[in-house]
């Protein structure tokens, strides 16, 4: 898939004002420090579309992009250690949770993770919360570039074997990605591309 055009539509807190467009939504979220909107302007191909920031917890809010006028790429706030009180914490991960239960339009959400890292329990139990909720997502490992080609490949046989002794039968779809080097993208693209092409296919969305 090649990105003609990716334009930041609205910025909300609340699921009931995301777009009403009736348009395939992929939403990306990891946790606070994982690199999420240096890949979302690696994957777009504009340098200032998700606001990059040296203090984890930047995005507070459910930010919609429109890209090739026919699907969203949404970018969520991050959990974990967000530098944010509890009580903002609090309000943002209750939307999150509205965001996922409640908007139809999602059709896959990608899960960053930072590939430098053991398995996080957070990340563990976010995914799991995204079995047991039925929503189809894939994950994406970020900053393979601070890694050997060697290293990267231990470490998602590593995180692999992990999830396949707890609840998962197989692995969920993943990419290995580095935003500095641009590794990743057009995988990631094919992969939304593809989905995209069955949705239209079938007439998803109308």
């Amino acid at each position: 898939m090649k990105i003609n055009t990716a334009e930041f539509v609205i910025s909300n807190s609340e699921v009931d004002k995301c777009p009403k467009d009736r348009l395939p939504e992929y939403a990306f979220i990891g946790r606070s420090n994982v690199g999420k909107s240096s890949l979302i302007n690696m994957l777009t191909n504009h340098k200032n579309l998700a606001k990059t920031s040296s203090k984890p917890g930047k995005t507070q809010l459910i930010n919609h992009f429109k890209i090739n006028n026919n699907w969203f790429l949404v970018d969520l706030p991050g959990y974990g250690y967000a530098r944010v009180s509890k009580k903002t914490k609090a309000v943002f991960q209750q939307f999150i949770m509205d965001y996922f239960e409640q908007r139809e339009q999602l059709v896959c959400a990608f899960v960053l993770i930072d590939i430098r890292l053991e398995a996080q329990k957070i990340d563990l139990e976010f995914m799991e919360y995204l079995g047991e909720s039925e929503i189809p997502f894939a994950i994406i490992f970020t900053k393979s570039d601070k890694l050997g080609k060697n290293k990267v490949n231990n470490h998602v046989e590593a995180y692999k074997k992990q999830l396949l002794a707890g609840n998962w039968a197989e692995m969920p779809p993943y990419f290995v990605t580095s935003s500095l080097e641009a590794i990743g993208r057009e995988g990631i693209l094919e992969y939304i591309g593809q989905i995209n092409e069955d949705i239209f296919k079938d007439n998803g969305f109308v």
